[in-house]
């Protein structure tokens, strides 16, 4: 329940922050979706698949908040994650950022839950296909959560869309 309550107010931010920039005007909100891979170092480690969805507002060229939420899935388990935070760009036709975002990840296997604080400190680089519609070539983050008592440092990589309003 808790995963669909953040989903659905992710996706609502993404798209008043879009309208909200269609009307001041240009590139100023970009929402990425695609595939993220994670290797959630628990023990035994796992290798777990998935989605992520992330929407950043640019108050400068430069520089922006990010909503980040994501879903991987392997072993019989799955992760979501929510973060948010600031991230900044470089923008060019291939556009390299970094972002620190900070939040909550929730495990999941069967009749097993824990929920944990959770940090993403990552770099990317994205490359233009068009105005408005540009690829991320690769996202990569480390993603450390605390689950069950225990640290785990988790990496993430991600690929996939960026759509530029």
């Amino acid at each position: 329940m808790l995963r669909k309550v953040a989903l659905l107010l992710g996706l609502c931010l993404a798209f008043s922050v879009a309208a909200n920039a269609q009307l001041l005007g240009g590139d100023q909100v970009e929402v990425f979706g695609g595939y993220s891979y994670m290797r959630l170092r628990t023990s035994p480690g796992a290798n777990m698949n998935g989605w992520e969805l992330s929407g950043n507002y640019k108050f400068m060229n430069w520089i922006g908040g990010v909503v980040d939420l994501d879903g991987t899935y392997g072993s019989g388990a799955s992760v979501h994650s929510f973060l948010f935070g600031p991230q900044i760009s470089f923008p060019a036709r291939i556009s390299p950022f970094a972002h620190v975002l900070f939040g909550g990840a929730h495990f999941s296997s069967g009749p097993v839950h824990d929920t944990s604080f959770a940090v993403g400190v990552g770099v990317g680089i994205d490359a233009r296909i068009v105005p408005g519609i540009a690829w991320r070539v690769i996202e990569g983050d480390y993603v450390p959560t605390h689950f069950f008592g225990q640290t785990q440092n988790n990496g993430r990589l991600a690929t996939g869309i960026v759509l530029r309003f």
